[in-house]
């Protein structure tokens, strides 16, 4: 049974340019792969290579320093560089580079196991752990983690395949692709977890895709069920996707284990795949690269690390009008400054758009007052008055109301008829509140 959630929008979708283009390899690689210590949620991971080492693809190059998730070579060649680079979500971050040989030379640590079912829970979360697998989503939130927090806890696989952002098409395209894999990287989290079903959320708007896995899962007593939503945004945020297939409602800072569920990017499930079953870790994924500002919109399978720029012209460059490159959709996007910064393991599009694609600049937003920002809020916050004291810069009034909780969809902003840029002033009231916490330990 499909249950509903407060709020949302209906961002127009533009996924038309994309939709129907395979995801395929990219016709020259990089020269050079940056790969960014930071790519996940926790502490930055530390360099195991140095300048002038040689690496095979699939070699692991930096190991976690606390919570986090190794990172391999996406390409084989020479480390030559290991210093601060541009980071897409801002910034500098320590990297390292690799010249690329051409040669793709492959060698990974992890054994292949095609018969992963004689393999036990702890196994399997070490094999996820070592193939340095995130949330492919955006989070990227450790997946090993993840899995080890909800054994025990939870009595509900949720694979979130709803891609409810606008222009982006690239979990779409991978479940058409390979939905085989898909089923089998679900299946593998279902033996870990210890359940004997699971859901797939997908949005009504890619019933083909529901089409293709209801009939891979034909005739198989797998347990695991194909919901096909109601479109409507953001669809693909945990909370709400919990909502939507249980009725189960996270309180206000909890998890999805707090209420029995465990919630997987379809992507990740794919990723979980081919780690177990191929030995492969995550060093490549599928990038939508999208918008009026892009000369040919595609699908493409790129090695992590590559620079966006190299990225965009392998989609046949920048369009003369183009206004933003966004790193994500256009609700969550995040504008890029510098071109030379690499993709990471939860980019899955980069929007290419026009100022006329974009809504038009306010240049001096004031509130009205008209409450719609709080009618399509999906988390019940009362963003007006979060507004407010942040931009009276009484920033830790703006706790009272839960800032902390904000999902950062972008439903607010896109709903504001005075242009106000919500969701940047309640992350500047957000990391206010962090630098505010950190004072007071000190």
């Amino acid at each position: 049974m499909s249950h509903s959630f407060f709020g949302g929008v209906h961002p127009a979708e533009h996924k038309a340019a994309t939709e129907g283009k395979p995801i395929v390899p990219m016709e020259v690689a990089p020269s050079q792969v940056v790969l960014p210590m930071s790519m996940h949620v926790g502490a930055p991971c530390k360099p195991i290579v140095a300048v002038g080492d040689q690496v095979t693809a699939g070699q692991k190059i930096a190991e976690p320093a606390g919570l986090g998730a190794p990172i391999h070579a996406s390409v084989s060649g020479t480390v030559v560089a290991v210093e601060a680079r541009p980071h897409p979500g801002g910034g500098e971050v320590m990297s390292v580079v690799i010249e690329n040989d051409g040669q793709d030379t492959f060698a990974s640590e992890l054994t292949p196991h095609p018969d992963y079912q004689s393999l036990s829970a702890q196994e399997i979360v070490d094999i996820v752990r070592e193939a340095g697998i995130t949330g492919m989503g955006g989070a990227g939130f450790p997946t090993h983690v993840k899995i080890q927090s909800a054994l025990g806890k939870v009595d509900t696989i949720i694979i979130n395949a709803a891609e409810c952002e606008p222009y982006i098409t690239s979990d779409h395209r991978l479940m058409l692709e390979h939905p085989q894999e898909i089923i089998t990287g679900v299946q593998i989290l279902m033996q870990c977890l210890g359940q004997s079903s699971a859901i797939i959320g997908v949005e009504d708007n890619k019933m083909d895709a529901v089409k293709v896995l209801e009939e891979t899962l034909q005739g198989k007593n797998t347990g695991i069920t194909v919901m096909a939503a109601k479109t409507r945004y953001p669809q693909g945020a945990e909370k709400q996707l919990i909502q939507r297939a249980t009725g189960r409602q996270v309180p206000p800072g909890g998890l999805p284990a707090d209420v029995g569920c465990a919630v997987f990017n379809v992507s990740t499930a794919y990723a979980v795949y081919e780690a177990v079953c191929l030995g492969r870790p995550l060093i490549r994924r599928g990038v939508t690269v999208s918008g009026d500002g892009v000369v040919n919109p595609c699908n493409l399978l790129v090695p992590i690390g590559t620079p966006l720029q190299h990225i965009v012209d392998q989609a046949g460059g920048l369009k003369e009008d183009v206004a933003w490159v966004l790193m994500g959709g256009p609700m969550m996007g995040i504008a890029q400054y510098d071109l030379s910064a690499p993709m990471i393991k939860g980019t899955n599009a980069l929007t290419c758009m026009t100022a006329a694609e974009h809504a038009p600049v306010v240049e001096d937003p004031t509130c009205i007052r008209c409450g719609k920002c709080i009618e399509v809020c999906p988390m019940h916050l009362e963003t007006m008055y979060i507004n407010m004291y942040t931009t009276a810069r009484r920033y830790e009034e703006t706790d009272k109301f839960h800032v902390t909780d904000c999902i950062e969809c972008g439903s607010c902003a896109y709903t504001c008829p005075a242009g106000i840029p919500l969701v940047q002033n309640i992350r500047v009231a957000k990391t206010q509140l962090r630098a505010l916490a950190q004072k007071a330990k000190s």
